[in-house]
């Protein structure tokens, strides 16, 4: 049987792939083993939706699945395409969660900005992270690793 999976913000690993052309490198150890064991699928939705780096930032339109960026353009069928990619990559690896980045407006898990641009926070998730559980990928934040590891070892996979 083939080794699980774990998609992941590329982002936290340190790629360069934020829309100000940082990142958000986590230095903790469990990613640490988890890179190390090879479990790691690392990949940024909006630049597999084509989105440059650098790119303005965008924000999910309040109730909407509609994504616009700060000068006021609809970057949302590059949202999508880079949704529906994810989780086309997610079935081929064999992934059984995720960890995303927290407010992203593809990666947010339940809290994200409301398209406004006055860092205003909604309950509510990111195109990807939306698809992804819809799917039936459990998905955690970067914020919640000490759930995501809880959960990688309830599914069988013991630590090293």
């Amino acid at each position: 049987m083939s080794r699980r999976k774990i998609l992941i913000s590329a982002c936290l690993l340190g790629e360069n792939v934020k829309y100000d052309g940082g990142n958000n490198a986590l230095h903790v150890t469990i990613l640490e083993r988890w890179k190390d064991e090879g479990v790691l699928v690392p990949l940024c939705p909006e630049v597999l939706g084509g989105l440059s780096v650098p790119r303005p930032a965008c924000e999910v339109l309040q109730g909407t699945n509609r994504v616009v960026n700060r000068i006021g353009e609809d970057v949302s069928e590059a949202f999508s395409k880079g949704a529906k990619e994810s989780l086309r990559i997610a079935k081929l690896e064999g992934v059984c969660m995720a960890i995303l980045k927290a407010r992203s407006p593809s990666c947010g898990k339940d809290i994200i900005y409301d398209g406004t641009f006055t860092s205003t926070r909604v309950n509510d998730s990111g195109i990807t992270c939306k698809l992804l559980q819809e799917s039936g990928i459990v998905v955690f934040s970067e914020e919640e690793l000490c759930l995501a590891e809880a959960f990688w070892h309830a599914k069988g996979n013991d630590p090293l």
